[in-house]
């Protein structure tokens, strides 16, 4: 049963690209709720309960080392879905997820996912590719963090929030954009004080507003597009 005033399954784009006799599978047995900014949704390690299609905002994929530091290696938007893998016999997380942006979204029983990728050659298939498209993510993300500085890795990701969002003002406190970016609070603190100095962006407790998209841009690394093409 759906939940009211979250929207419907049909925000998301993967779920609106499957064929209606297809979604029917899927559809009774679905609910849909608000998830708050923070809100853990799954560890490492922990095993896949529910299947998540996002209507708005975005969850992110950390990988959590030894000492409990954690960098964030993918994000999903509406686009997207997390724990599809399930549908394949995954049953287990490799990544912490969490909820980066507030946002709604529709979830699923992993058990019930299954039955529907047994049943279903396009849900299937939508696990299959969008899992590619994640490992693609991973992999460029990966080589940002390794390469780029943290003021281009930055623009890039506040770029990515903001696209997510569907709006130019995004809410992020400085813990929270250490712990994706992994570096320290105060790195975090010098990098947004300079690129609002440069004029691109405001921000002002936790609250950063874009004013020059086209600015923003060009401090960004290559990656940015590269991510939004996919």
């Amino acid at each position: 049963m759906l939940s009211p005033n979250h929207g419907t399954p049909l925000d998301n784009k993967l779920l609106f690209a499957l064929p209606r006799d297809q979604m029917d599978l899927l559809t009774p047995h679905m609910t849909t709720r608000q998830l708050p900014q923070g809100q853990v949704l799954l560890e490492a390690g922990e095993e896949f309960e529910h299947v998540y299609f996002p209507h708005s905002g975005m969850l992110s994929l950390l990988v959590v080392l030894r000492d409990g530091k954690a960098i964030e290696v993918a994000t999903v938007g509406r686009e997207g879905v997390v724990g599809a893998m399930a549908g394949m016999g995954l049953y287990r997380s490799s990544v912490r997820v969490v909820v980066q942006l507030p946002m709604a979204a529709t979830r699923i029983a992993a058990a019930q996912f299954r039955k529907a990728v047994d049943h279903s050659e396009a849900v299937r298939d939508l696990c299959i590719r969008y899992n590619e498209v994640l490992l693609l993510q991973a992999r460029v993300t990966a080589a940002c963090n390794a390469v780029h500085v943290v003021e281009a890795r930055f623009c890039r990701w506040l770029l990515q929030s903001a696209d997510r969002a569907e709006s130019d003002t995004v809410q992020l406190t400085q813990e929270f954009l250490a712990e994706m970016l992994g570096v320290r609070r105060t790195s975090v603190t010098e990098v947004a004080s300079h690129i609002q100095k440069l004029g691109p962006i405001t921000y002002s407790r936790g609250v950063i507003r874009i004013v020059d998209r086209n600015a923003l841009e060009s401090l960004s690394c290559e990656c940015y597009q590269t991510l939004r093409g996919q």
